[in-house]
């Protein structure tokens, strides 16, 4: 099956995860970051990269600080955007859709997957709150880590996300600037699959 030939399936889920398993044997670093958007109540947006963990039928999903900005954002305006591109593939995936929280026992199990200082360095971080010094942080993570010699305990802020896609596009470069663009879209639960110019 050639690269255009995948892209007739009528499964977005499907494609996305035959290239992102295209992706993780090219890309360098990383080929499930995706940039985060999420916005205020009041149409504020930010932007962010995140690591996306998952991608079925579940939804994209993400862990992240629940007092984080994004999270903060996802609490207020539970909608959110996701772009995914591979350079050197010159494929680009966009997903937009409302957002949930992740199972509480799926984010314990994914927390403490990581490494022990990835889960100390998550239990001792404020994200996006003002830090006085480098000096402190690391401060922390040292007593943390002292009093806690055992298992990490999952900090309650510390949560997992997950995009359910109403909207999956998929771009791929072409000659001449005639790029091939597919754009699915969720109708009950079925998807419309609909060609866009480049």
């Amino acid at each position: 099956m050639n690269d255009r030939d995948k892209l007739e399936l009528d499964d977005p889920l499907e494609l996305f995860g035959l290239w992102l398993r295209e992706a993780e044997r090219s890309e360098a670093n990383d080929p499930n970051a995706a940039a985060l958007a999420t916005s205020t109540l009041d149409g504020v947006p930010s932007v962010r990269m995140v690591l996306v963990k998952r991608a079925d039928q579940r939804g994209f999903c993400f862990f992240t600080n629940a007092g984080s900005r994004k999270g903060m954002e996802l609490r207020q305006n539970p909608k959110a955007a996701l772009c995914f591109h591979w350079k050197t593939l010159r494929r680009q995936v966009r997903v937009e859709g409302r957002v949930t929280d992740m199972e509480a026992a799926d984010v314990d199990a994914y927390f403490h997957s990581r490494p022990r200082s990835s889960q100390v360095g998550a239990a001792v971080s404020e994200q996006s709150r003002p830090l006085a010094s480098r000096e402190e942080l690391e401060e922390r993570f040292r007593r943390f880590a002292e009093q806690h010699p055992g298992e990490v305990p999952r900090p309650p802020y510390w949560r997992g996300f997950c995009v359910h896609a109403e909207q999956i596009e998929f771009w791929m470069s072409g000659e001449n600037r005639l790029h091939d663009r597919f754009l699915f879209t969720r109708e009950a639960s079925q998807w419309k699959r609909t060609r866009l110019y480049p």
